[in-house]
């Protein structure tokens, strides 16, 4: 009790330092499911970004920016927490952060902020997220997602005369997509991994006219802050949760975000930076730049140096989590990964090549990790990718004996980082059960069969027992 007192008279005294003409506003705009390369200022021509290319030209944008779970819930909480999915707790879409996690909520407001989530939330328990106003998103009939709150976020910024950091959550350009026909192939912009069949084509199409939708929303909050006068005194940040075309797993296509962030006065307009960044480090950075001090306990660091102008190393090594569980296609597939500025290695716990070292006594249990090693039995117990060379991961190296050592050394780095996040996955023959709150395994739906013998035969027992 007395370490969390002691924590509170701390930050807030770091923050009453700061004079009142240092104490930013902070708006952190967070698209959803927009690939990484799927923006004008990140090469792709074939987009409608403005509002966003502007902020780069106005701001920092960084290259190696990264997610540590390629899915929303996952996502949002290591932006809000600081910490990776195995230490919040939120390693499977559409469970509960750990009640005893403190958010950005507590941290900012224990430093004199207003914090305030408009749009999508995907994130509870309300204990953890204590937003000090929530706007949530709003139906829109011409439109297939609900669309930002925006006189909320209008009239807050004309009217507010206190400090203040607010996350605009679109639910853009994020599926459904509206319905395209007759898409060429110059009207897109394909990458390896893409097909290019006819429905897929009219897919992307759709996926850009989202994209065009959000980029008019974000034009309307950059709108707002101008009109209030505040634009001076706001630090403006830019990212999408993950990547569309890599969701679900850990290839950069979905972990590769985008990053921006304007501070006029500050950072230098069009600046580049080539840092390695994460989720986890965005709200020590965040805490830094107001005068308070980042706790020990988070997983990530503060990048304000980086902002002003300083090329610093923020990690050697980021970290990601794959679950296939509690998702609409759900099978027992979990992996890990780690990557480095060159090189990335993925371990796939339940391949076909291992599977048989991951069978126990429960014969129930059995049979769905067999049937998740089945779903995915092209995909290798190792891979192992040279990211600066084969930057789309076509070539899987981890059987080539020239890059031996080097995997070697990422294994090494990746366990160590597993153990300090009580993983409960372990080396050899640890395939635990995630119990579902939405999605069963042993349960036929409108998104997957299960084979008739193997309905409703698990029970509570079956399931690694765990916080939520």
């Amino acid at each position: 009790m007395m370490k969390g007192v002691f924590l509170i008279v701390f930050l807030n005294l770091s923050y009453f330092l700061l004079s009142a003409e240092q104490k930013p506003n902070i708006i952190f705009y967070l698209a959803d499911d927009q690939n990484v390369l799927d923006y004008g200022c990140y090469g792709n021509n074939k987009v409608t970004t403005p509002a966003v290319d502007n902020l780069a030209k106005e701001g920092m944008r960084f290259t190696q920016a990264f997610t540590g779970q390629a899915i929303c819930a996952p996502s949002r909480n290591m932006l809000y927490t600081a910490k990776y999915p195995l230490k919040n707790g939120v390693f499977l879409n559409h469970i509960k952060t750990k009640k005893e996690i403190k958010s950005v909520t507590y941290y900012l407001k224990n430093l004199g902020y207003e914090v305030i989530l408009a749009g999508k939330s995907h994130v509870n328990p309300s204990s953890v997220f204590d937003w000090t106003y929530h706007w949530d998103s709003e139906p829109d009939e011409s439109k297939p997602r609900k669309v930002l709150p925006l006189d909320e976020i209008e009239n807050y910024l004309k009217t507010t005369n206190r400090p203040f950091c607010m996350f605009v959550t679109s639910d853009f350009p994020h599926g459904p997509y509206p319905n395209i026909t007759g898409t060429k192939k110059e009207e897109v912009k394909l990458f390896p991994y893409h097909w290019d069949s006819q429905r897929n084509l009219n897919r992307m199409k759709g996926y850009y006219e989202n994209i065009k939708s959000d980029n008019n929303q974000l034009e309307r909050v950059l709108q707002f802050l101008d009109e209030s006068g505040k634009t001076n005194n706001t630090i403006f940040f830019y990212a999408s949760d993950h990547g569309k075309d890599g969701k679900f797993t850990l290839y950069d296509r979905g972990l590769h975000v985008p990053l921006i962030v304007r501070w006029p006065g500050v950072i230098n307009a069009g600046s580049v930076s080539n840092t390695m960044v994460h989720f986890i480090d965005v709200m020590p950075t965040l805490i830094d730049l107001i005068g308070g001090q980042p706790p020990k306990d988070f997983d990530g660091k503060s990048f304000l140096t980086v902002l002003k102008g300083k090329d610093k190393v923020i990690h050697k090594y980021v970290y990601g989590v794959q679950s296939n569980q509690n998702i609409q296609q759900c099978a027992v597939f979990p992996s890990r990964m780690i990557r480095d500025e060159n090189f990335k290695y993925i371990r796939n716990f339940n391949s076909k090549e291992v599977v048989e070292k991951n069978l126990g006594e429960n014969e129930n249990v059995n049979a769905f990790i067999l049937l998740g090693a089945e779903k995915f039995k092209d995909v290798p117990y190792e891979e192992l990718y040279d990211i600066k060379n084969d930057p789309f991961e076509q070539v899987n190296l981890a059987c080539n004996i020239k890059y031996k050592e080097i995997k070697k050394q990422l294994v090494e780095e990746l366990y160590n980082w597993m153990k300090q996040q009580g993983d409960f996955l372990t080396e050899p023959g640890s395939m635990p059960l995630l119990k579902p709150t939405l999605h069963a395994l042993d349960k036929t739906s409108k998104w997957k069969t299960v084979p008739v013998e193997l309905e409703n035969t698990l029970n509570d027992d079956d399931y690694l027992k765990l916080h939520y």
